[in-house]
């Protein structure tokens, strides 16, 4: 699993970076094998004004399905990348579930036509 971060309109910390594949790590765990690339992109669109404008953008790449595309925005950081990861965790979780799941009926339903 590929992880790449991009920080737009303020500087990315070590700190704020290895926090970030702490929580895609954490949040991703059960789905590892099957997740592909994770861009994470980090904004702040108000600048020093401050107000609810950090903004956390995941994009999951699963081959051979969808991108899974989660968006948050707090006011703090940290907060944005605990909520964007957390849905992005369960999202990509239930994902890969349903495309396991139809892919295993569809190769059941094979067998059965190939018996008769």
């Amino acid at each position: 699993m590929q992880i790449d971060i991009q920080a737009r309109n303020f500087s990315l910390t070590e700190a704020l970076q290895r926090y970030v594949i702490k929580r895609i790590n954490s949040a991703l765990t059960s789905s590892n094998d099957s997740v592909q690339r994770i861009i994470v992109r980090l904004s702040n669109a108000n600048g020093p004004k401050g107000g609810a404008d950090k903004r956390c953008h995941i994009q999951v790449v699963i081959p051979h399905q969808s991108d899974v595309i989660i968006d948050d925005v707090e006011a703090n950081m940290y907060a944005a990348v605990d909520n964007a990861t957390d849905r992005a965790g369960r999202t990509v979780t239930r994902h890969v579930a349903k495309h396991r799941k139809f892919k295993r009926v569809f190769n059941s339903a094979n067998a059965v036509t190939a018996e008769i």
